[in-house]
């Protein structure tokens, strides 16, 4: 079982950035899945998360209108699309998968290693 994240790097502030998640190794297209974004210094924090069948999204607040998440079950990949990106977006940030709703930091099955975005101002 592998979640790849992927797609991160370093912007200035207002620019947008699409992060991928690849699963393997089980069949994922039952999983929720979930971003999570951690900043130095400061806990885990969740971002967005979708529904298997894709018709639930959540976000937390401090993205929304911003972020948009996204899955392609036949590519086995879940995308994070971060639209006008903003210094304190800056954070590792990890993809997450589980057998139920909802994903949360508390509540995940499996989690990826992490891709580090960097927002300069």
């Amino acid at each position: 079982v592998q979640l790849q994240a992927s797609g991160g790097g370093l912007v200035q502030a207002g620019d947008s950035l699409r992060l991928s998640c690849a699963y393997s190794g089980r069949t994922f297209s039952n999983y929720a899945m979930g971003w999570f974004r951690q900043a130095p210094g400061k806990e885990r924090e969740f971002v967005a998360s979708i529904s298997w069948s894709t018709s639930t999204t959540d976000y937390t607040d401090s993205v929304k209108g911003r972020f948009a998440i996204s899955r392609d079950s036949a590519k086995n990949t879940v995308y994070l699309q971060m639209n006008s990106l903003k210094p304190v977006d800056t954070a590792v940030y990890y993809c997450a998968a589980r057998r139920k709703w909802p994903v949360t930091t508390a509540n995940y099955d499996y989690r990826g290693q992490g891709t580090l975005v960097t927002v300069s101002s």
